[in-house]
């Protein structure tokens, strides 16, 4: 009996193993209750910031199988066939993190700088040169006008010059020429040849535009800034300078002009920006004749009309011209032609004092004295500055302790004027070196 109780419990115990395993395999097959579809399982996705609306799932009834259609990618958008621009060619040319060559620029995007050097002024004609390609970037034609005499040194000293800043710029040297009237008179108008500056527009026929400057003037900025100033003329204005003076009642004009000139203080000449193609196309009212005279046709009897009233030469020619064409001038800031009058006398340039002097006029001889002491600081740090030296080492800092000693002066009282924008400038120029030429990854 006992046996036999043993039996029968171990064939209770099985069936309800079978009967356990049927119902699992069941729930398997099937389960939700009939008539509702069932959903294909998905594969896990990989969840994103944001995820897109999901369309509507296709549904698979019973007995019919399915799969979820795989989503499409949308098409890639391929080039436009056809030839590529010359920019696009240069760009896939270069390496990345490759700065741009100067050698691609074409030449109706070079910047044109003219200046006019006789006498004693080669070493001040350096200086400035030297202070355009330290701090611009794009590429430079030199118009150099000087007396046969000091043609040869020239060309010594830019061809000595590293190729690494030599390749910025090319130059010309021309001859002191005057188409008009007598040559020597012309030469002797108030300055050694400074006159040559008005007959730029009749010898620089194939040139468009031109920045003019004196030889004492320093750029403590790129001179790519100064000439995007090119694109603010008008219809009218084909050239653009600065006040003479910002207050009218200490202004020379304003006090003993015996000429007309240009608005309330007259303007200076020592930076001027032309569009010479203007130039050579208008007609310029004058006092001369009742109907208008070509640039070349105007100077010389201006010049036989005035000569015994006018005291600063040549500007004071471009002051009548623009006195009598004031729609033709386009007058920039003060900033970008820093004279010692403009501290002398107290701070009296506002744009300055908010973003630094851009370019420097030191006129008066004053980079040779003692009596603008801040100038001349400003001067021997970019003469005597080593061309291969790190900017704010060998430049940059050794100012700021010479400008400690200038403090006892007008303009010495207000160093940041003077050093806000070349500052900007050499962190530029480092920031570029360092991340352009060495590389973010080569830096430890």
């Amino acid at each position: 009996m006992k046996l036999r109780s043993k039996a029968a419990a171990l064939l209770l115990l099985a069936l309800a193993v079978l009967l356990l395993a049927l119902l699992s395999l069941r729930a398997r097959r099937d389960p939700q209750p009939p008539g509702i579809p069932a959903r294909p399982e998905a594969a896990p996705q990989r969840r994103h910031a944001q995820v897109p609306t999901r369309p509507p799932e296709h549904r698979v009834f019973p007995g019919v199988t399915g799969r979820r259609s795989p989503r499409r990618r949308p098409p890639r958008l391929r080039p436009r066939a056809g030839r590529p621009r010359a920019a696009s060619r240069e760009k896939l040319a270069r390496r990345p993190g490759e700065a741009r060559s100067l050698h691609s620029v074409p030449p109706e995007l070079w910047i044109h700088l003219a200046v006019v050097a006789c006498g004693n002024r080669l070493e001040e004609t350096l200086v400035m040169l030297k202070s355009a390609v330290l701090f611009s970037h794009r590429k430079m034609r030199f118009h150099i006008f000087t007396e046969d005499a000091l043609k040869p040194e020239f060309d010594k000293q830019l061809r000595q010059w590293p190729d690494s800043y030599t390749k910025k710029f090319e130059h010309k040297i021309y001859p002191i020429t005057f188409s008009v009237g007598n040559p020597q008179e012309w030469k002797k108008l108030f300055k050694p040849c400074a006159a040559q500056r008005l007959f730029l527009p009749v010898i620089l026929k194939d040139v468009d535009s031109l920045l003019y400057v004196d030889t004492d003037v320093l750029f403590l900025r790129p001179v790519d800034d100064i000439w995007k100033l090119l694109r603010q003329f008008n219809s009218t204005q084909l050239a653009a300078m600065a006040p003479e003076h910002e207050i009218p009642k200490i202004g020379w004009y304003s006090r003993f002009a015996r000429h007309p000139f240009y608005g309330s203080t007259g303007v200076n000449s020592g930076v001027m920006l032309m569009n010479l193609t203007r130039i050579r196309n208008t007609q310029f009212k004058n006092s001369l004749i009742p109907t208008g005279l070509a640039w070349e046709d105007m100077l010389l009897p201006l010049y036989q009309k005035y000569k015994n009233a006018i005291t600063w030469g040549d500007q004071d020619l471009l002051n009548i011209i623009f006195y009598f064409n004031p729609e033709c001038l386009y007058v920039f800031p003060c900033q970008w032609n820093y004279r010692p009058d403009h501290c002398m006398y107290g701070s009296n340039c506002k744009e300055a004092e908010r973003e630094g002097v851009s370019v420097l006029h030191g006129n008066r001889g004053v980079y040779h004295d003692d009596k603008q002491p801040t100038f001349r600081a400003l001067y021997e740090a970019i003469r005597d500055f080593p061309f291969q030296d790190n900017l704010f080492q060998s430049m940059y800092y050794p100012l700021q302790l010479k400008f400690l000693e200038t403090v006892h002066t007008l303009c010495g009282r207000i160093p940041q004027v003077f050093l806000k924008q070349i500052e900007k400038t050499m962190r530029r120029a480092y920031e570029k070196h360092v991340i352009i030429h060495v590389g973010p990854n080569s830096m430890s």
